[in-house]
């Protein structure tokens, strides 16, 4: 009886917040628990392998993680290449920006919510970034390379953007 009542009141709830829109709520559920649950599990490992915490990040590692998190974000959910990735949960819908396309989120419930997952830098950079910091913490070295080679790829994408529009104010 109860678990009824949960379901009904989660169906009344999700009516309510669409306000008449596609918004899969109970998908977002399930990625929000997939989340949960891999942080959960690699923070248990990190203790019973007994892991220790930095005392404090150092900058330098935050600054290639961020760097690293925004272009492998970019690639993951925008680059031409990777669209096999995203394929199931989202349909072509034209080039974009320099080996970008754009891309319609397609389905219901959770291939709705992870194709909007993959389709979001934004959303997907939480992924990545928490990966980066749990490779940091169990593969410091090896993960400080993966994010050089992910970091000097971003730097080298805004070098040539950059050139890119000072070539375009150039020509007038």
């Amino acid at each position: 009886m109860a678990t009824t009542d949960a379901a009904h009141w989660f169906e009344h709830e999700a009516r309510e917040y669409s306000g008449g829109n596609e918004r899969p709520l109970g998908g977002y559920v399930k990625v929000m628990a997939v989340y949960g649950a891999s942080v959960l599990g690699l923070g248990a490992l990190a203790a019973a392998t007994k892991r220790p915490l930095p005392e404090r990040p150092d900058a330098r590692d935050l600054g290639l993680i961020a760097l690293a998190t925004a272009k492998t974000s970019r690639l993951l959910t925008r680059d031409a290449v990777t669209s096999p990735v995203r394929a199931p949960f989202t349909r072509f819908e034209g080039p974009a920006g320099p080996s970008e396309v754009n891309e319609e989120v397609r389905g219901h419930g959770a291939q709705h919510a992870v194709g909007e997952l993959l389709s979001c830098p934004f959303c997907v950079a939480q992924w990545i970034g928490t990966g980066f910091a749990f490779g940091m913490l169990f593969f410091p070295r090896v993960t400080r390379q993966v994010a050089g080679t992910f970091a000097a790829l971003e730097v080298a994408d805004l070098v040539q953007f950059g050139r890119a529009v000072a070539e375009h104010r150039a020509e007038g």
